[in-house]
């Protein structure tokens, strides 16, 4: 049987899918990686709302809850957020927009965190010859 995507010859393959090294999608529009950024930033969410109303009710059994609850809510609204901001992009596109926030904002942490190398420069530009 001869398939038409290998090269007879030397026995290599000619055909390689193009999205073999994407990332799949798990949930709702994310990726593992944004699973994981979503998740976590909606547990510290939680467990700053969770404490200030464990101590309101006296139970710390509102913590726990109060985290659970904005990990769903979390990746509900930000999966949904992201799949429709994501629409159209290339794939790096989110990883991208977070490192130039981040030299934006913290150009000391941006450094530490590879954002460093972005050009952020903002203004017009020109490729002028002088005059000889």
């Amino acid at each position: 049987m001869d398939t038409p995507h290998l090269n007879t010859a030397d026995g290599t393959i000619s055909f390689l899918p193009h999205r073999l090294n994407r990332q799949p999608v798990v949930v709702r529009g994310l990726t593992a990686d944004e699973l994981w950024i979503c998740t976590g930033l909606s547990a510290i969410a939680g467990l700053g709302l969770g404490i200030p109303f464990a101590w309101l009710t006296s139970s710390l059994a509102v913590i726990p809850t109060t985290i659970v609850v904005l990990i769903a809510a979390g990746l509900f609204i930000v999966g949904g957020l992201l799949r429709r901001h994501k629409r159209g992009k290339p794939e790096t596109w989110l990883y991208r927009q977070l490192q130039w926030r981040i030299a934006q904002n913290c150009p000391a942490l941006a450094c530490q965190l590879g954002a460093g190398n972005l050009i952020t420069r903002t203004g017009f530009w020109a490729v002028r010859r002088g005059d000889a």
